[in-house]
């Protein structure tokens, strides 16, 4: 083995501790809380140059991180979405801090997310949400096609009258947005409505019902199904690893106790043996 390859597998497992994976976490999460505090004018009046430097302390120890792992890991470090992830978000922060692109060094608060892989109990939800991601095409298309539809009649019969809320197709989808969320839906639209047209109700009403009532429990129930059925999956698969430990257990008594009833016979057939030669 070359020199290379043991310092790059001394380095492997060096990141992969859990007192350095915990300790990158934790920095994580202080640069995270940091650049939230940055954006106080108060704060940053007060300890602005304390704020830059940690920052550039912060940047520095991500750098290192993402160098540590490119050497341990060589091509194989791409193969991981949250070491890609990594790369993008501090090679942003790497970028000159000009107008234009400032705001993006910002973005290595997202780093934060790397908490869920930590967290058991959030895996799974991300999990579920993923996997729900392909039931919920289903329903987006079903919820879009019912805005569109409603969004033209609003359009024809209340763009007239309320030009600010119906006037064209785009302003009738925002506003139908607005309905549906339950946001100052009577007061602020729907009773104006029918001041001028007292049967708007029989429009709105439906809608509603249909968006906010019934479309949209249909991503809660589709969101707590999978999430059943991760639950129910890990269950599974820890039942399946706790029936095969017990099972290799068993083999393991059962050639035990085959060895010793071997042995048991070896003894019997040398104390026969031994009887035999004394009777003589």
């Amino acid at each position: 083995m070359t020199v290379d390859l043991i310092l790059s597998e001394r380095v492997r497992d060096f990141v992969e501790r859990d007192i350095v994976r915990h300790t990158i976490l934790a920095i994580i999460v202080f640069n995270a809380i940091s650049l939230g505090l940055s954006t106080s004018e108060f704060v940053m009046s007060k300890f602005g140059s304390i704020f830059i430097v940690l920052d550039r302390i912060v940047l520095t120890i991500f750098v290192i991180e993402l160098l540590l792992k490119l050497f341990a890991y060589r091509m194989s470090f791409f193969r991981n979405a949250w070491n890609v992830f990594d790369l993008l978000i501090v090679s942003l922060g790497l970028l000159p801090q000009s107008e234009g692109l400032s705001a993006l060094r910002g973005l290595r608060v997202i780093r934060a997310l790397r908490l869920l892989s930590a967290m058991p109990q959030m895996r799974a939800v991300v999990q579920a949400l993923l996997a729900a991601v392909p039931g919920m095409g289903a329903v987006i298309i079903m919820i879009s096609i019912v805005f569109y539809v409603f969004g033209v009649m609003a359009t024809m019969m209340y763009g007239a009258t309320f030009n600010v809320w119906f006037g064209t197709l785009g302003r009738s989808l925002y506003t139908l947005f607005q309905i549906m969320t339950l946001e100052s839906w009577s007061m602020g639209i729907v009773r104006p409505v029918m001041a001028e047209h007292p049967t708007a109700w029989i429009f709105f009403v439906p809608f509603i019902v249909i968006t906010a009532f019934s479309v949209l429990n249909l991503f809660i129930g589709l969101l707590v199904n999978t999430m059943q059925t991760a639950v129910e999956e890990d269950t599974d698969a820890e039942f399946e690893n706790f029936r095969n430990l017990i099972y290799n257990d068993v083999i393991q008594l059962n050639k035990i106790v085959t060895d010793m009833h071997l042995e048991l016979r070896e003894m019997r057939a040398e104390i026969k043996k031994i009887n035999d030669i004394s009777d003589d």
